[in-house]
């Protein structure tokens, strides 16, 4: 008898700037709140509003970016007990750099799949004020000698690649900032209200709302912006940017979030009363050229739509991470994707990119709007670090 993996429920905290904070009065809105609280707090209203017995999850998997610092180890296992949760159930975290909690999704679905679980959560967690990013490499390098003589004369930043990105597919600075202003529009325009759960500060103050979003951003703010990866030695190495294209402006916003899923087998969920949601249809994982390092969700894609035997017509949604705006755009161009079904709500240009968390951040919000539109099916892609994609398929029930 075959096994489905569904969704039963997702939901995610506010997101927050990822600003630091010291005396819990400047920062971003989530700058006080321990990573573990942020992610335990999620978890805890998951298991409430679905009123499952939680001593019946199976797993825990979560996604994290910087397991460092207040985000060691099993994030996923600590968020869980702080939300008072029994002792019984394990947790494992997962780093797929950008994609981990995607991966984490992915994951669990695989699980149920298997037969290997019942009932899992899927969560992201990543503070990025309270552990900022490149934390964990402590000034160390992480490649070493292979990778290092391999790609003489050395890796590039995400920055440049993403500049090397928009040279190759020959997109414009002002196509990038139409697409970012879009990104805070559209996202503005959106009800997420259904989507968010609210958190308590160890202060006392509830956070309801996303604080990242600024719908007055226009296409001539952002080209007042200077590019942020403009370098003499960058540009005589790769040619081929003749203008220097990536600011601030077209790039995801550092933020604090969380996010989680229940992913059940779908006959458990029919026979505990749930409403499946939606289904998981398909996976594909890719990597491409370290360098260029930010286009893998094209092969992923591929694969993914492959293995669906879907054709890129068919997908009503598309949800490809705007780690810069170079991605989407890059992705769209190559796939000839209506753009009106890319990213309707905006993305992490306006939304923020809380690394560990941003895959099930963009799922929960793929399965609302498919909900919200009468849409089937959604597609979801995330660059990676390494040069690495996740693709799914999921179809709404």
């Amino acid at each position: 008898m075959s096994r489905h993996a569904v969704i039963v429920d997702a939901i995610r905290s506010p997101m927050a700037k990822g600003k630091p904070s010291r005396d819990g009065s400047v920062g971003g809105a989530l700058s006080d709140v321990h990573p573990v609280e942020l992610l335990g707090q999620v978890i805890a209203e998951l298991v409430r509003r679905n009123d499952i017995d939680p001593i019946r999850v199976d797993d825990v998997i979560a996604g994290c970016v910087s397991q460092v610092g207040e985000q060691t180890g099993p994030v996923g296992r600590w968020a869980w007990l702080a939300a008072g949760m029994p002792e019984s159930v394990p947790s494992v975290t997962v780093h797929r750099a950008c994609g981990s909690s995607q991966q984490a999704a992915d994951f669990a679905a695989q699980g149920v799949i298997a037969g290997v679980y019942d009932i899992v959560i899927a969560a992201g967690v990543e503070s990025m004020s309270r552990v900022p990013m490149f934390t964990a490499r402590m000034g160390q390098d992480p490649f070493g000698p292979g990778v290092n003589d391999r790609y003489q004369p050395g890796l590039v930043s995400q920055g440049i690649s993403a500049e090397l990105v928009a040279a190759r597919w020959k997109l414009d600075r002002e196509a990038l900032d139409e697409f970012s202003a879009r990104s805070h529009s559209l996202a503005h325009g959106a009800d997420f209200t259904p989507e968010i759960v609210p958190i308590t500060t160890p202060h006392g103050r509830v956070v309801s709302a996303d604080e990242t979003i600024r719908p007055a951003t226009t296409v001539e703010q952002l080209s007042a912006l200077k590019p942020s990866f403009e370098s003499a030695d960058m540009g005589q190495r790769f040619p081929e940017i003749a203008d220097w294209r990536i600011t601030a402006g077209n790039s995801s916003q550092l933020a604090d979030g969380a996010a989680a899923m229940l992913i059940m087998d779908e006959a458990t969920a029919v026979a505990l009363g749930l409403r499946p949601r939606a289904r998981f249809h398909a996976f594909g994982l890719a990597s491409d050229d370290p360098i260029t390092m930010l286009s893998a969700p094209i092969p992923a894609t591929t694969k993914a739509l492959q293995r669906a035997a879907l054709t890129i017509d068919q997908i009503d949604h598309y949800e490809i991470n705007e780690a810069f705006a170079p991605v989407p755009l890059a992705w769209a161009q190559h796939f000839a994707a209506d753009t009106a079904k890319l990213n309707p709500r905006g993305g992490a240009i306006a939304l923020g990119h809380p690394l560990g968390a941003s895959g099930t951040r963009l799922m929960t919000t793929m399965l609302n709007a498919l909900e919200n539109s009468g849409g089937r099916f959604g597609l979801q892609s995330m660059c990676e670090a390494g040069g690495m994609a996740n693709a799914t398929i999921i179809e709404r029930l």
